[in-house]
């Protein structure tokens, strides 16, 4: 066995049902929602065959509701380390939850460097964040790449880079480090 494959244990639940546990998970988690009550069902099954139910009483509905929305957009951040590609991701996130789409696939780091991209593109082009930011939603993380590198944008993005690089050394005393060495 390759560490590839991940290793399924079939386990009948104490109400009957078979469920599917992968790798080292020990809890499932799902949800469903009568819709004649509008009555929030919760359902957690453990990799021993217990189940568990909660009901969400009404009064909590927005709690969780709340919980579950921060959650989304943590989830859609993760993996992004620089701040304006994680500003840029919610707010595709935002625009995406706006019309209605709740999944969509996102790479992993397809926000990668987005935002020195959509930067760029708003020099050259005078158009506007909006346009940019519905523009780039459409492209695929390799067509951003191949945008980066096209000889139009070059320039303007490593300005833009740079200006990054020299914000982030700005609180540092580079004079000090090297007094400190030469003393």
């Amino acid at each position: 066995m390759t560490s590839a494959q991940t290793v399924t244990q079939s386990v009948t639940m104490d109400d009957g049902r078979v469920v599917e546990f992968a790798g080292k998970r020990k809890l499932l988690k799902s949800s469903s929602i009568d819709v004649a009550t509008g009555e929030v069902i919760i359902r957690l099954d453990f990799v021993n065959g217990e189940t568990r139910t909660h009901n969400i009483k009404p009064e909590l509905m927005l709690r969780f509701a709340a919980h579950g929305a921060e959650q989304k957009f943590g989830d859609e951040v993760s993996g992004i380390n620089d701040v304006e590609d994680c500003v840029l991701a919610i707010d595709t996130l935002m625009d995406r939850l706006d019309t209605g789409a709740w999944n969509q696939k996102r790479d992993s780091n397809g926000m990668s460097g987005t935002s020195i991209l959509a930067k760029a593109l708003i020099q050259l082009t005078g158009k506007s964040v909006v346009e940019i930011r519905e523009f780039l939603s459409e492209k695929t993380h390799a067509q951003k790449v191949a945008l980066r590198d096209n000889p139009k944008l070059v320039p303007i993005i490593a300005v833009l880079e740079a200006g990054k690089v020299k914000a982030k050394k700005a609180d540092i005393d580079t004079e000090a480090m090297l007094g400190a060495l030469t003393a």
